[in-house]
């Protein structure tokens, strides 16, 4: 049995579904997880500065801090998605923000950056079981298409929140209660969550189904060994026996991993789904939309502190209306998501989140303030309605029948986005002289990375979407 077999479930069954629970309460319970995950880096980038002052660490230890979790998170969502498939999304999703719960509490105790690492990568662990069970569970709460999909535009907006005001309340956080706090914050939130999901959604049902976990255990050596090359490569020298290492163990896992896909029947990632170019549009767009917006974000926060002057909390507050208009453009998306297909909104958006970034590659110590906010807020604009859409793009393209296995390989490309973005802005600004050279380099990454996108968006998913209406018709 393949992954993507193994994730077929019914479009939606008696148990997944609970008329009597109003929308709202449903949506608040399942979106409580990607805030905690989605507010835990946002806020990690600006306590960036502080963590490295008050524990004496490197700008690797700092990446490693940041992208250890996304390691993690990116390596076990495949596997944590099957998991979902044979335990049940409800389960899985609970199991996930416990141990989330414990690792925020492990890192806000943690008295150096060896062991809030080991912790960080514990956090990204019980990310990757809650994030893929999450978008399943939402599907099967709400089976009917024209619902779902203004659901799936408040869950992103509510997730969007978190995110734009994460710096803000972070700054302030930190400022006031020291670094520490930013992880205390979850504990609250977490618990309100498995409360609510306890209270308010109904457990989807397990599947008997094997899991790949020679594979998985591949994929995260692999995995672990781009992170290693990446974020140590400009410390240790690019030549450096350590590094040539990790080179030779990705080649290896990568030959392992291809050869094992080809000859097992469980598959750690569902190929079949992948010939259609809706769906390999959908997570080629989520891979560099990550690779561009948490990337950027991680730059930006480090910046405004070490080339600007500011403190943590300044910096949450001159980053707020850069982020503030995520969340708006995603209740917008929720409006004008019944009027125009997803394929031609995901195209314009990066094409205008590309564009934004990119005036931003002449960036210098005299560029004010507000040009910045505007563009990177420009750039926000776009992305709150990216975010949304393509999730919407890819659960029509992969029905709701492979809504676990479909939320989980959007959220591993997705992560492994973020992963090799914020690893390459560590890359860039470790080793461009200055800051605002450094930065501008940043978002010269950052605006191609969109403007690629824009095109696969318009190639992949718009022009398909074209021909499947026109046929319709």
């Amino acid at each position: 049995m393949t992954t993507a077999q193994a994730g077929a479930a019914p479009a939606s069954s008696p148990s997944a579904v609970r008329p009597d629970v109003p929308s709202g309460l449903k949506i608040a319970a399942l979106a409580t997880g990607f805030v905690m995950a989605t507010l835990d880096v946002t806020v990690v980038n600006v306590a960036g500065a502080t963590i490295q002052e008050k524990l004496g660490t490197s700008l690797s230890q700092l990446t490693w801090i940041v992208d250890g979790y996304v390691l993690t998170f990116a390596s076990l969502l495949m596997l944590a998605g099957g998991l979902a498939n044979r335990r049940g999304a409800r389960t899985v999703y609970m199991w996930g923000m416990a141990v989330f719960f414990l690792a925020s509490l492990a890192c806000a105790l943690s008295p150096n950056a060896a062991l809030l690492i080991a912790a960080r990568l514990v956090q990204g662990a019980g990310a990757a079981l809650f994030m893929p069970s999450s978008l399943s569970l939402l599907v099967f709460s709400f089976p009917e298409k024209r619902e779902r999909t203004r659901m799936l535009g408040l869950w992103s907006a509510i997730v969007a929140t978190s995110s734009g005001l994460g710096p803000t309340i972070g700054g302030l956080m930190v400022s006031a209660f020291g670094w520490q706090s930013i992880f205390l914050l979850n504990l609250p939130v977490g618990a309100i969550g498995v409360f609510m999901t306890r209270r308010y959604i109904a457990p989807v049902e397990g599947r008997a189904t094997k899991l790949a976990v020679p594979g998985h255990i591949t994929w995260i050596i692999a995995l672990a060994a781009v992170s290693f090359a990446l974020i140590e490569g400009p410390q240790l020298g690019w030549t450096a026996p350590a590094v040539l290492a990790s080179y030779a163990v990705v080649v290896v896992a990568a030959a392992l991993l291809i050869g094992r896909e080809r000859r097992a029947e469980n598959l750690v990632m569902p190929w079949r789904l992948f010939q259609g170019p809706r769906f390999a549009g959908a997570n080629l767009v989520g891979f560099l939309f990550n690779f561009a917006l948490f990337g950027s974000t991680f730059m930006l926060g480090l910046y405004l502190q070490h080339a600007r002057g500011a403190d943590p909390f300044q910096a949450g507050l001159e980053l707020l209306p850069m982020t503030i208009f995520f969340p708006i453009a995603n209740i917008v998306y929720s409006r004008i998501s019944a009027r125009f297909a997803n394929g031609p909104l995901l195209a314009v958006f990066l094409l205008v989140a590309g564009v934004a970034s990119l005036t931003m590659t002449t960036i210098s110590p005299t560029t004010p303030y507000w040009v910045i906010a505007l563009a990177v807020g420009i750039a926000n604009i776009g992305a709150g309605i990216i975010s949304p859409g393509m999730t919407a793009a890819l659960v029509d393209a992969a029905g709701p029948e492979h809504a676990n296995v479909a939320g989980s390989v959007l959220n591993a490309n997705r992560q492994l986005g973020s992963l090799v973005g914020i690893a390459a802005m560590g890359v860039v600004l470790h080793t461009v002289t200055g800051w605002n050279r450094g930065a501008a380099v940043c978002f010269l990454a950052v605006g191609t990375a969109y403007l690629a996108g824009s095109l696969i968006a318009w190639q992949l998913i718009a022009r398909p979407e074209r021909r499947t209406a026109a046929a319709a018709a």
